[in-house]
């Protein structure tokens, strides 16, 4: 039996063991559009919660629309141009539009790349499209702290002064904040670096509510809502979602929170997979590109299949990591993981108020290696770089799935090929005859 994870640009086949008991884990099938483009007029058309994008442009004079960065795969490309248009015909001027490119604490997007993430020369050519610089103080406006966790708010100021606030991007599990997507795409998308470094802190990230796929009661989306209301004007959001071949399936455009919650709850029933035990070989993907470019972007994979994971199994992950490791600060992290231990790395980032840049990854995986043995395939690290992964190194996902089974003592494999973008969680013991809808 031959499966394909996502990996790369081209994907990644392998040929299951024949002594496996394979369980393939994915999304249910979409109802995709007819015409997407047509999708994307009538969200225009009719946004949520709000009056009319050209209602809205006529009374300003400046407008700021946010987009993801190349991590990940948002069809900019389909809607940034209708979405200009609008602003255009509702009085905004070209040079008063500004496309802001929401980095985090990523690298910018430049070059061909920034073309890729745009999707639509004319955009390019007509429209200010520039990268969010989290380390540079000049170009963001401290707003305060928050109320009840006191985090430091810092905002991109060309966002914050902008007269119209649009944040654009994909809905998606996520392994922290519950969702991407929405105020994500504000905090911390072009949130300064203090206020991200206090998001990647312990005490966000060791509270149990800031999970895949859960909005109530966790920490950060809290924090992240409270953000956006520090904003003045209106803030809208346009939120995508995707299929497994990265087709637009969905999208809700209008008052931030409200089209966010729209795209959650279309998503839900796609990407959260009940699944009616747990295993001790899972095997998973990094989703492919553009997110397993990195080893930094392959934790994610690592985090959301844990609740089906047996305490002591193993988890194989493939991801490509074209671009290696990673940023320094990362492999700084890393390093000192490696050195220090689990425990010990761990013991000194509760210590900490701001968490170092890119540290925060490092102890995301920290929570797979508590509950069993992680093995990385991969074809883009060097041996320096792997060893500083902190994990085992495999060369075949089919002779480290024979070797986990020998070494397990159960023949039973969950497959997991897009990695990330689903799932998968262990049904409640009360609720008899779990169903599993989309296992193959």
């Amino acid at each position: 039996m031959k499966i394909e994870l996502a990996y790369g640009r081209e994907g990644l086949e392998f040929e299951m063991p024949d002594q496996a008991n394979p369980v393939v884990i994915r999304k249910p099938p979409f109802e995709l559009p007819e015409n997407p483009v047509q999708l994307i007029l009538e969200a225009l058309e009719n946004p949520v919660g709000v009056p009319s994008l050209e209602s809205l442009a006529s009374q300003v004079s400046s407008a700021c629309i946010l987009i993801c960065d190349i991590t990940r795969p948002v069809p900019n490309g389909l809607f940034l141009r209708p979405l200009v248009e609008k602003l255009l015909d509702g009085g905004i001027a070209l040079d008063q539009i500004t496309v802001l490119v929401a980095t985090g604490l990523h690298r910018p997007n430049l070059g061909e790349e920034l073309e890729e993430l745009v999707g639509d020369p004319w955009i390019l050519e007509h429209i200010q499209v520039v990268n969010h610089d989290a380390c540079n103080d000049d170009e963001h406006l401290m707003l305060g702290f928050t109320g009840k966790r006191r985090t430091p708010v810092g905002l991109d100021r060309r966002f914050v002064e902008a007269d119209l606030k649009i944040a654009t991007g994909l809905v998606e599990p996520h392994f922290m904040a519950g969702y991407s997507g929405g105020r994500k795409v504000i905090a911390p998308g072009i949130a300064h670096h203090s206020t991200i470094r206090t998001f990647h802190s312990a005490r966000f990230m060791e509270d149990p509510l800031a999970t895949s796929c859960n909005l109530e009661q966790n920490p950060l989306h809290e924090e992240q809502l409270e953000i956006v209301r520090m904003l003045q004007g209106p803030v809208l959001g346009l939120n995508t979602v995707i299929d497994e071949q990265r087709r637009l399936a969905y999208i809700s455009f209008g008052e931030i929170f409200e089209s966010h919650l729209n795209a959650v709850n279309f998503v839900r029933c796609k990407v959260e997979i009940p699944v009616g035990r747990k295993f001790r070989t899972i095997v998973t993907s990094a989703a492919g590109y553009p997110l397993d470019k990195t080893y930094y972007q392959t934790v994610k994979g690592m985090v959301t299949p844990l609740d089906i994971l047996e305490v002591g199994g193993r988890l194989i992950i493939a991801s490509e990591c074209s671009e290696g490791i990673g940023s320094e600060a990362f492999r700084s992290a890393q390093k000192n993981l490696v050195e220090q231990g689990p425990d010990s790395f761990l013991e000194g980032l509760t210590q900490k108020k701001l968490a170092d840049i890119d540290e925060w990854q490092t102890e995301m995986q920290l929570k797979p290696m508590r509950i069993g043995s992680i093995q990385l395939f991969t074809t883009g690290l060097n041996e320096e770089d792997r060893k500083i992964t902190g994990v085992g190194q495999v060369s075949s996902i089919t002779e480290a799935i024979s070797a986990s089974i020998a070494e397990q003592g159960s023949a039973e494999v969950a497959v997991i090929p897009e990695g990330p973008y689903l799932v998968p969680f262990v049904q409640p013991q009360n609720q008899t005859d779990p169903i599993e809808p989309s296992l193959h």
